[in-house]
């Protein structure tokens, strides 16, 4: 499939008019182009500009709210949540990591579950907004049913993906962002999308066999075996059965049913260090540790030993001058107004 490079400020101009034209409001069409561009420059482009023309099916379907009434009920002093009255989740959890950030401001910790909101985009977004103000961030949120559990022929588990955000001095935040299976559903559409094969172990067939074309995935596996199947566990409890949201096989899917409402949970929590620690020597210790692990000897095969995060922000250095890469598919949608 040929691809594009375009300027990522066009891209998110585009992605923003086309909401627009939509019906979503200017304030809210500008964020989830602000989080669906934040994907593309980091190199993620499973979660970029790619999912708009899926965004807008499900929106011309009903099964978006594009008018939100967006609440939120602080329950404690560290403790909220947010109801996103089913509307875009990218507008929901940006609401709801606020929310947690103001109290870990103020009292060392917030934690914040958002429910009755949809698919919210890459979570590096919104750990970073924390690190951005010298505060630790993390964020899950689950996904449908994609995934076998260890052990397992048939999905029951979503993709799950879990985020850490933590700020350092003068290097680079420690941005960790992934999903708790071997690859995230993104990535596989991906490779459909440009027509290329996907490696062995990313998906399986209906009998649970590996494949390497992306058209015959019917479910991935868990990364790590039961360790990750364990992780995935600990997703959906968080951003769903504590946001009083459904789990695994109960989570209306992403793909199918576009008039019914999502129904997904996501789970904030930020961390003051300076309620812990000296939060000085937090930072300066946090930077001696990326630059210790960096000057690690390389393995075969490695120039060199990179932190979480360390390809995406140089991506974001790069693509910020040079452009962003689009299936040439997607870029012709969004032009097309």
């Amino acid at each position: 499939m040929a691809t594009v490079t375009v300027a990522f400020t066009e891209v998110q101009k585009l992605i923003r008019e086309k909401l627009v034209s939509a019906g979503i409001s200017e304030d809210q069409a500008g964020k989830i182009a602000d989080i669906l561009i934040h994907a593309d420059l980091r190199g993620v482009n499973s979660h970029g500009a790619l999912r708009t023309e899926h965004y807008m099916k499900r929106l011309k379907a009903g099964g978006i709210n594009p008018t939100p009434d967006i609440s939120f009920n602080q329950t404690g002093p560290v403790t909220g949540v947010v109801d996103g009255d089913d509307g875009f989740g990218h507008v929901v959890a940006d609401i709801a990591m606020k929310h947690a950030i103001q109290m870990a401001k103020e009292n060392g910790v917030g934690m914040v579950t958002a429910m009755n909101s949809s698919h919210c985009g890459a979570l590096s977004y919104f750990v970073q907004e924390a690190t951005e103000q010298q505060l630790i961030g993390i964020a899950m949120t689950h996904t449908d049913k994609i995934v076998v559990p260890f052990g397992g022929r048939e999905s029951f588990l979503g993709t799950n993906p879990i985020a850490y955000g933590v700020p350092a001095k003068s290097e680079k935040p420690f941005i960790l962002d992934m999903a708790t299976s071997n690859v995230a559903l993104g990535k596989i559409l991906q490779h459909k999308e440009e027509g290329k094969a996907i490696p062995e172990g990313w998906g399986v067939d209906k009998n649970g066999a590996s494949v390497t074309n992306p058209s015959d995935v019917v479910s991935l596996m868990p990364f790590g075996g039961p360790k990750g199947s364990g992780l995935s566990m600990i997703v959906d409890i968080f951003s769903g059965l504590l946001a009083g949201m459904a789990f695994g096989p109960h989570i209306n899917p992403m793909y199918e049913e576009l008039e019914k409402k999502r129904k997904l949970g996501h789970y904030f929590c930020v961390i003051n260090p300076s309620f812990f620690t000296d939060a000085e020597n937090f930072l300066e210790q946090m930077d001696r540790m990326i630059q210790e692990i960096r000057d690690v000897p390389a393995g075969e095969g490695f120039s060199q030993v990179l932190v979480p995060g360390e390809i995406e922000q140089k991506n974001e250095e790069r693509n910020r001058k040079q452009g962003v890469q689009l299936a040439e598919t997607t870029y012709e949608y969004l032009k097309n107004q």
